[in-house]
């Protein structure tokens, strides 16, 4: 699927705009850019610079999903394709399809799926999580890890969501989140804003980009108001699982039973 998706210049890259300052456009185009030049390192600098607990916010998402109709899961925004993997380790009878709209991202995700034998169970599609390629109620469950943040219209994208969810699927959501405890954000900050930027100078081909992904957490929605975003997009029976102090939140929405 080809995505006509407006890109910025070369020389912007060490310059780009704050998240909330900027058009829908311009922030796909932006987001299409950073994700084009950090796959070769993506995976390694997620992992440090998160400590590894990336890993075992998956891990702990992934555990709470229930499969019960089509044995079908969606990971949206896949990227290196790690929540897909996760699933199909801990479910080992569902089929998983995972998106993402930067093509350059599914090489990676594609090759470690290959590495561990999955090729059969889980198939990577470049695809736009505003205009899902697949009927409604196609999926017991989609999933969406740290990739709801770059994208602009998050109403669009959860309403999407919801559509090819079964009666009575679920969507699981991991976001990162500046927390709200003052003696945690007075670590958080500074390491957001100055030694993930350092690391990032020494292994990234753009830490720009790194600094684009300091914004877009510090900009995300407060939990409360983000739960509400889902309720407007309707799901119910919602939750929020604080993770590793607040730092990261796991959601869980469900689509009403019809």
């Amino acid at each position: 699927m080809k995505m006509d998706i407006p890109s910025r210049k070369e020389t912007d890259r060490n310059n780009y705009p704050p998240v909330n300052g900027i058009g829908r456009d311009e922030y796909v185009g932006m987001v299409r850019e950073i994700f084009t030049t950090i796959p070769g390192r993506y995976d390694f600098l997620n992992h440090l610079l998160s400590l590894r607990r990336d890993v075992a916010w998956r891990r702990f998402a992934i555990r709470k999903i229930r499969f019960f109709n089509t044995f079908r899961f969606l990971d949206v925004a896949t990227g290196t394709a790690d929540l897909a993997i996760e699933a199909a380790r801990q479910h080992p009878k569902i089929q998983i399809t995972g998106i993402d709209f930067v093509r350059e991202m599914l090489a990676p995700g594609n090759k470690k799926i290959t590495d561990r034998g999955l090729a059969g169970r889980i198939r990577l599609l470049q695809a736009d999580a505003l205009a899902l390629p697949f009927p409604d109620g196609s999926f017991d469950t989609v999933g969406i890890a740290f990739g709801i943040r770059n994208i602009p219209d998050r109403p669009a994208a959860l309403r999407e969501m919801r559509r090819v969810l079964v009666s009575g699927g679920r969507v699981f959501i991991l976001e990162m989140n500046a927390p709200r405890n003052r003696a945690w954000r007075g670590f958080f900050g500074p390491y957001l804003n100055r030694v993930l930027p350092a690391v990032a100078r020494l292994f990234s081909q753009n830490p720009a980009a790194y600094r684009y992904l300091v914004d877009s957490i510090l900009h995300f929605p407060a939990p409360e108001a983000f739960i509400e975003m889902m309720a407007e997009a309707g799901f119910g029976d919602l939750e929020r699982h604080a993770l590793t102090l607040g730092i990261t939140s796991l959601y869980i929405g469900r689509r009403p039973q019809e």
